[in-house]
């Protein structure tokens, strides 16, 4: 009989350009969160994008030079894991189809897909994660981004794990699964659309009486904390990251030292 310990599996953390250029605490907080599971985590040096803003510009040769090098990057690992309902989705849910019939790559970037999850839903869902060890004092709300929500299924694990945050209280906005107008390239091609839509989202998380807004893309994050400091509000914005591990105690998304 074999005695031996199983052996953690090996987690293979993308980063995203957001986190890395913008929010590194957010990768901190993931590696933290993702070691305490019980996961032996690396974070691949070869790692760039992950194609996502070339592939809804249509731009699809850089796309798909993107892709494989990321399937190079991270085809070793037992899963890999991403911050990001966005970017795990474009992993998860794209690649596939921009090698479909090419063989050899095809299948590469199926395998990919197969163990590809955004991090919280890799908590929950895969390594049976109820509860962490965090306390955090005040009310929050949070926005469900919509790739998590739509193409991934992330809307009940979040709030589970925020249920076990000592003295956190989370309290819904309206239309917490609504779009807060960032889209990516959306908001650059149509910026009075996607005014008129994160002005919208700033009104329900002020209506909510949240002191913290929290979300799983850092991409809405700054999206609605730019327009929340335009405004002169102060609700703090964090990654949902930030708080389960424990991590919230620096400056908010978008702010300076106090």
């Amino acid at each position: 009989m074999d005695t031996r310990a199983p052996k953690p599996p090996r987690v293979g953390l993308f980063v995203t350009c957001l986190v890395d250029l913008f929010r590194p605490t957010v990768g901190f907080a993931s590696v933290k969160l993702l070691e305490e599971a019980g996961c032996e985590v690396d974070v691949p040096m070869a790692q760039t994008c992950c194609g996502q803003p070339a592939y809804n510009s249509g731009d699809r040769a850089d796309t798909i030079a993107i892709a494989k090098n990321t399937i190079e990057a991270f085809e070793e690992y037992d899963y890999v894991v991403a911050p990001s309902g966005s970017c795990a989705g474009m992993l998860k849910k794209h690649y596939p189809g921009l090698f479909a019939g090419e063989g050899m790559w095809e299948a590469r970037a199926k395998a990919l897909a197969e163990k590809t999850y955004e991090l919280v839903s890799f908590l929950v869902d895969v390594m049976g994660v109820s509860a962490v060890k965090a306390a955090h004092d005040g009310t929050v709300t949070y926005h469900d981004s919509c790739s998590g929500l739509r193409e991934l299924g992330i809307a009940e694990q979040p709030r589970r794990l925020l249920a076990s945050v000592s003295g956190l209280k989370l309290v819904e906005m309206h239309d917490a699964d609504v779009c807060c107008g960032f889209g990516g390239t959306f908001c650059v091609k149509y910026p009075d659309i996607s005014n008129k839509i994160v002005e919208e989202k700033t009104a329900n998380i002020a209506a909510s009486g949240a002191d913290t807004l929290l979300a799983g893309d850092l991409g809405c994050l700054m999206n609605m904390a730019g327009k929340l400091q335009r405004q002169g509000s102060a609700v703090k914005v964090r990654h949902v990251a930030e708080v389960l591990a424990g991590m919230d105690d620096g400056p908010a998304i978008g702010r300076g030292k106090d």
